[in-house]
């Protein structure tokens, strides 16, 4: 792959044949990157000024407040949609993000998701789909340690209870018609991506019973809400640490990207993921014969995400990844 950002002034960056990945700001080596060039786009941005992961001026999770995050994730949208091909695909993991008392001034959610829908609405981005990720409440409850989830606050004052927040993954698509078609053979849904547990009871066989196949997968993946996702289906991390690393890291599961990028990309297609962190989508694009161009700002992530994607072209190339041969 030619050096897609153009020379653009970074820390770091590593250029083969089938991916680029760049130590940098996101906002300046998109700057860098043709028109229209852009196939796809996956990622999980940082969830407002809830973590912060560098110290780096250029990092939009080193904020002071929601506000402050808004304003230079804008830059990123607008170099985002000026970057995609008309009538391609964005597809964003968030989640609602939890206000507190000691921080904002009351217990609740911001409408973190909206928020981002609008972000890109801004940029003529069309509202495409969305799909909602189950996760359990009583492992959120365990993790966050969040008031409303706890069974002893249904005992004392339910009013102040509250549901579970699920993941998200919005779908944003350029405007404009799409130059390059996305086809699927009428039995082109002949793998299924998830647990296999959670396969469809269908029979894989030839004829109208691949087809019949195709059709029990199709309307998995078509479900508004995916209950089959396990969370723990993420890149190692715990590498990607430092020693003073205390922040959160939420990686995307590598079954969501894998869903995403088969249903909206074709072979050959360039994946872009401006949050690139320890290369989840890169190493999903290239399992599935796609090519990568990622950016990420913090040092350890990125060596860890260059580690990652020459990982997954070994193991695809061996045939032992769900992309192999």
């Amino acid at each position: 792959m030619a050096d897609i950002a153009n020379g653009v002034k970074v820390i770091n960056q590593v250029i083969t044949e089938e991916y680029a990945i760049y130590q940098g700001d996101c906002v300046e080596v998109m700057r860098g990157m043709p028109n229209d060039s852009v196939h796809m786009s996956v990622f999980s941005p940082p969830f407002g000024s809830l973590y912060s992961y560098t110290d780096a001026q250029q990092d939009m999770s080193n904020v002071r407040d929601y506000k402050e995050f808004f304003a230079g994730f804008d830059f990123m949208v607008r170099e985002l949609h000026r970057i995609m091909m008309p009538g391609r695909l964005v597809a964003f993991h968030c989640m609602q993000i939890p206000a507190m008392k000691e921080r904002d001034g009351y217990i609740g959610l911001k409408d973190f998701r909206g928020d981002l829908i609008r972000a890109f609405e801004k940029y003529d981005f069309i509202h495409h789909s969305e799909v909602v990720i189950w996760k359990d409440p009583l492992i959120e409850a365990t993790r966050t340690k969040a008031l409303g989830l706890m069974h002893k606050q249904l005992v004392k004052d339910s009013a102040i209870c509250r549901v579970g927040s699920p993941d998200y993954l919005v779908v944003m698509r350029k405007d404009g018609d799409n130059p390059e078609p996305i086809p699927h053979a009428p039995s082109g849904f002949n793998r299924w991506i998830g647990r296999p547990e959670d396969e469809p009871k269908a029979e894989k066989k030839i004829g109208s019973a691949v087809n019949k196949y195709s059709h029990y997968v199709w309307q998995r993946y078509a479900s508004p809400v995916w209950f089959d996702i396990n969370p723990s289906d993420t890149l190692q991390r715990t590498s990607a640490r430092e020693d003073d690393d205390s922040r959160h890291i939420c990686p995307l599961q590598l079954t969501v990207i894998r869903r995403a990028i088969e249903l909206w990309s074709n072979p050959g297609d360039i994946l872009f993921s401006p949050f690139a962190g320890i290369g989840s989508e890169g190493y999903v694009a290239l399992e599935e014969r796609r090519r990568f161009v990622g950016a990420e700002l913090k040092e350890s992530y990125y060596n860890q995400a260059c580690r990652n994607l020459e990982a997954a072209l070994k193991l695809r190339d061996q045939g032992t990844l769900y992309g192999g041969d």
